[in-house]
């Protein structure tokens, strides 16, 4: 995969219909995004009791072992995270956790599954957020949001300063929140590594967003 890293964070509720069909068309879309060869996808439904979010999160990761969606991409190297929940992480083979800025930190997760591998994402609101999962050996960080979001226009937006400010700190960051393609080269050119987005793959053909951001 080359160009900006992508990540597709995942939310069954603004799809319509009843929860078994959103669910399924959730699925569905998370299917699209690996075909389409996003970085990372984030299960983000947090709405979810433990006992259902552990079933969503054991569909997902049985979808991206399955035979037909590796026969139709060879190199699929997409990384399912789990929000938050490290525990559901683990108990479904998910490849990491996305965390948020006030959760365990990274170094503490780390610690504690000391001999399995989970890929870390935090997610932060300001540079010093972004230096301390720097600092607790994070993967990597989604910084929002940077424009106004469609869903929450009361959320003040950092803006590009504060992203390039992120940027400034030794680790991947992502530009979150209020991302589209007319403003996505501009985090790109602030130093962000990539973008992570729930509309703009949810509402669109995701391998036409990916090739179009790819191109920037």
């Amino acid at each position: 995969m080359t160009g900006p890293v992508l990540c597709y964070i995942t939310d069954r509720k603004q799809f319509p219909g009843n929860e078994a069909s959103r669910r399924s068309r959730l699925v569905e879309k998370i299917a699209e995004a690996a075909n389409a060869g996003v970085a990372y996808i984030q299960l983000r439904e947090k709405d979810l009791p433990t006992q259902e979010l552990e079933s969503l999160a054991r569909d997902v990761m049985r979808l991206m072992h399955d035979a037909k969606l590796r026969a139709e991409n060879r190199e699929l190297r997409t990384e399912v995270l789990i929000n938050s929940r490290t525990d559901i992480a683990l108990a479904v083979g998910a490849d990491g956790v996305q965390l948020r800025s006030d959760d365990i930190s990274p170094e503490d997760v780390r610690r504690c599954t000391m001999q399995i591998h989970i890929t870390m994402g935090v997610s932060c609101h300001t540079a010093d957020e972004v230096q301390k999962a720097a600092a607790g050996r994070a993967d990597f960080a989604l910084f929002a949001p940077v424009f106004e979001k469609q869903a929450t226009p009361q959320a003040k937006p950092a803006g590009l300063d504060a992203l390039r400010e992120a940027c400034q700190h030794p680790i991947p960051v992502l530009g979150l929140g209020g991302i589209t393609l007319e403003n996505a080269a501009a985090c790109l050119a602030a130093g962000a590594a990539g973008i992570a987005a729930i509309r703009l793959f949810q509402e669109n053909d995701i391998a036409d967003i990916v090739e179009t951001l790819r191109s920037l």
